[in-house]
C-alpha cells in the first residue's frame, strides 16, 4: 500500500500542485492544499488505489471549496486596502497570461474548477464529472458559461494569446 501511494505522489505531485495553484492563485496555499488532499487520500488509499486520480482530484477540489468557505467566514474588513502582489515585468506574454489567469480567477469556484480540470489537466467531461460528482452535461454547461464569461471580459479583448502545450 505504501509503495503504491509513494509512487503515485512521486508521479503526480507536480501536476497536483499546478492544478491547486490554478484553483488558489497562490503557490504556498496550493502546496498546503495538495498536502491536505494527499493526507486525506492516504487515509483511504486502500479503497482508491485502483483509480486514484479521480478521487485525489475530487479531494483536492472539495478541500479547496472547504478552505474557501472557511476563509470568507473569518474575513474582517479594514480601513486600508492591503498591498497587492507585485506585477511581473517579464514582457507582454507574461502580462497577457497574468490577465487571463486573473480573469479565470474571477470565475465562480465551480466554473474555475471545471475549466482547470478540463483544459489544464486534459480530463474528459466525463472524468471531470466523476471528480466533481455531477453529470457530464453539468460539466459542459459550466464550461460553456465559463468560456462565455471569459469571451466578454473587457480585460481580455485585446489579448493575442497563443496556445502553448
Amino acid at each position: 500500500m505504501a509503495d503504491g501511494f509513494a509512487e503515485y505522489v512521486a508521479q503526480r505531485h507536480d501536476r497536483l500542485c499546478r492544478t491547486a495553484f490554478l484553483l488558489t492563485r497562490d503557490w504556498a496555499t496550493a502546496e498546503d492544499l495538495v498536502q491536505a488532499a494527499l493526507v486525506k487520500a492516504w487515509a483511504v488509499w486502500h479503497k482508491i488505489e485502483t483509480d486514484p486520480d479521480r478521487y485525489v482530484y475530487r479531494i483536492l477540489v472539495n478541500t479547496h471549496a472547504s478552505w474557501w468557505r472557511r476563509r470568507w467566514r473569518g474575513e474582517v474588513p479594514t480601513e486600508a486596502m492591503p498591498e497587492g502582489p507585485a506585477e511581473p515585468d517579464f514582457g507582454t506574454a507574461v502580462a497577457e497570461r497574468s490577465a487571463l489567469w486573473a480573469a479565470v480567477g474571477e470565475l465562480p469556484r465551480r466554473q474555475r474548477a471545471v475549466l482547470v480540470l478540463r483544459y489544464f489537466d486534459d480530463l474528459t467531461p466525463e472524468q471531470v464529472a466523476g471528480v466533481l460528482g455531477c453529470s457530464a452535461g453539468t460539466v459542459k454547461k459550466q464550461l460553456s458559461r465559463a468560456l462565455a464569461r471569459l469571451r466578454v471580459d473587457p480585460a481580455l479583448h485585446d489579448l493575442k494569446l497563443e496556445a502553448h502545450r
